[in-house]
């Protein structure tokens, strides 16, 4: 028998709802299910969102935006790029930093002082006007979410 704390942590799922021992909407299942009536909030599926060629200089590498203006985030841009084995984006650099995350796989990030390796989970920070590149050196897909601000 559960008592106390235990008691009113424990959740049993009931007609596709979070119910808490005593029959109830959990808090958080609350919090959920009321967030997205008329709110801004989104969640969907990565996989909803086309995975596009990235242009111009790259080999091998689909772009994700998953978040952007149009839905709603004025400041940032949230895009996943998918890098197959040997695949690469341009050498390049421009007057915005990157906040980049490693999903999945392993390759080096390209400056001006050499490559440097990285893994999944490791974090990258490209500075402005910094020179970079992303290479896929793994026998398996690259990805990794990469976070910059809208032009201005």
């Amino acid at each position: 028998m559960l008592q106390g704390n235990q008691a009113r942590r424990r959740m049993t799922w009931r007609s596709g709802r979070k119910l808490n021992n005593l029959g109830f909407l959990s808090r958080t299942a609350w919090k959920t299910r009321n967030m997205f009536q008329g709110g801004l909030m989104k969640l969907f599926p990565y996989r909803e969102v086309k995975a596009e060629d990235a242009g111009e200089g790259t080999f091998g590498v689909k772009v994700r935006w998953l978040i952007t203006k149009e839905m709603g985030a004025p400041n940032f841009a949230m895009r996943l790029f998918e890098l197959e084995p040997k695949g690469y984006s341009p050498l390049h650099s421009h007057p915005w930093e990157h906040e980049v995350f490693i999903l999945e796989g392993e390759g080096v990030v390209v400056n001006s002082n050499g490559e440097h390796k990285f893994k999944a989970g490791d974090v990258v920070f490209v500075a402005q006007n910094e020179l970079h590149q992303f290479k896929n050196t793994g026998k398996k897909a690259l990805s990794f979410l990469c976070l910059v601000p809208h032009k201005k």
